[in-house]
């Protein structure tokens, strides 16, 4: 009896963490070096040191992934060689004389809060005593700023839950390649590549990357597809969908052009855990390297199907 209880009680437990996803773990020397061992030794692309300003601060859901990324990214730009990458959470960070500093921007899972979804007015909110409408006029400039930096030449790299970062914007919505509009619980899914031989999914090679997370959809400017898509999952092998699909195919990773300046999304990087694939780790490094110019390929949009 005590046998059958126990293996129910399992069976219970493990169908909570498949649910709720991945366990959190917390950053250890033996996970760093785990990840020192797995990084990439050299960049793909052979060229001058490039610095990164990784924005880690979030005002909504709180990715427990967010710290793992950042010692991810310096132990990519240190053993690569290829970066010098600097951690900032204070929204001084995207004053206009600050970002002139660096060659790209990475957010790191920034997500703002509901309904607003606006971090720059989140940040203000929680940090001044501004009033709101003062409030709504600087997280507007800050938002001007960081797309004139991109237009301009700057890179942005967006990991996950950090397109969110001004959802409401149709203006950065379209600089970045779409809105965030929900996901469906965490599971197990097969991201594929679309072309193979594009230089930017040759960690992958042609097998694509199978981890649990998070199945993103995206609406506003996504629909105009005004990017050149790297990787995607497909609809009917997914479980939770809240919405009837017009297309089964699923962008969730993508390159595009926004004026002078370039930005990579990848959608993969919810659970820490992901990051045992060294696969993984070359495709954010070769992101990186696209981002600040390094790493030429086609990142033509495919424009509306």
């Amino acid at each position: 009896m005590n046998k059958v209880v126990y293996t129910l009680i399992t069976l219970l437990f493990a169908g909570t963490i498949s649910a709720q996803g991945l366990k959190e773990f917390p950053i250890t020397e033996q996970w760093l070096a785990k990840i020192e061992s797995l990084a990439p030794s050299a960049p793909r692309v052979k060229a001058e040191i490039k610095k990164i300003l990784v924005f880690s601060q979030h005002t909504g859901f709180y990715h427990w992934t967010i710290p793992h990324n950042d010692e991810m990214l310096k132990i990519l730009a240190t053993k690569s060689g290829a970066f010098e990458v600097t951690i900032a959470r204070d929204i001084d960070s995207f004053e206009k004389k600050n970002l002139k500093q660096y060659d790209a921007i990475i957010l790191n899972n920034s997500n703002p809060a509901g309904p607003k979804r606006d971090l720059f007015w989140d940040l203000l909110k929680k940090n001044s005593n501004l009033n709101d409408q003062r409030i709504a006029e600087l997280s507007a400039q800050y938002e001007k700023t960081l797309m004139d930096y991109v237009s301009k030449g700057g890179g942005l790299m967006i990991l996950h839950g950090a397109i969110t970062v001004q959802n409401n914007s149709k203006e950065f919505s379209k600089m970045v390649g779409g809105s965030f509009d929900y996901h469906p619980k965490q599971q197990e899914m097969h991201l594929k590549e679309v072309n193979p031989n594009h230089p930017l999914v040759q960690a992958f090679k042609g097998n694509g990357f199978t981890h649990v997370d998070e199945p993103y959809f995206f609406n506003n400017a996504y629909s105009d597809y005004n990017f050149r898509p790297l990787l995607y999952i497909e609809a009917d092998e997914l479980e939770g969908l809240k919405k009837e699909v017009s297309d089964n195919t699923i962008y969730v990773s993508w390159i595009k052009r926004h004026g002078k300046g370039r930005v990579f999304y990848t959608s993969a990087s919810h659970n820490a855990q992901s990051m045992d694939n060294p696969e993984l780790l070359q495709f954010f490094l070769d992101g990186m390297q696209y981002v600040v110019g390094d790493l030429k390929c086609d990142d033509s949009p495919i424009g509306k199907h």
